[in-house]
């Protein structure tokens, strides 16, 4: 009967284990569904001015990346094994829906905006 009680105090002592998180609070490689749940993440865009970088992978294969320099919104899914991030502030789990992709004139746009700032040529003319 000792023996019976020892254990269960030894197990409801116990912390219990971490699932995994809502939030990622730093660079790194994070198994979905073990370290981080899928779902629709926000982060406010990259640190000290860089470019945010993340990655979504199954597998070995990449199936989606983005750098930017602007806030960010990533889609992980169930099926994802691996999210990837890098020089990105805090990514919090909202389940929002993912805001619109830029169409072609928006890209464009952008694209002239970085050629005129001399980033390709190392820098302003």
């Amino acid at each position: 009967m000792l023996v019976s009680w020892g254990a269960t105090a030894a197990v409801a002592g116990a912390q219990p284990a971490e699932g995994p998180k809502t939030t990622i609070e730093a660079s790194g490689s994070y198994a979905v569904g073990a370290d981080i749940l899928p779902g629709v993440y926000q982060s406010a865009g990259p640190v000290d001015g860089g470019a945010c970088y993340w990655k979504r992978s199954v597998g070995d294969k990449m199936v989606d990346n983005r750098l930017t320099k602007k806030p960010a919104f990533v889609q992980i899914m169930p099926t994802d094994t691996t999210f990837t991030t890098s020089d990105c502030q805090v990514w919090q789990l909202t389940n929002a829906p993912m805001p619109p992709e830029p169409g072609p004139g928006e890209l464009l746009g952008q694209l002239t905006q970085a050629i005129g700032s001399g980033m390709f040529s190392g820098g302003p003319r």
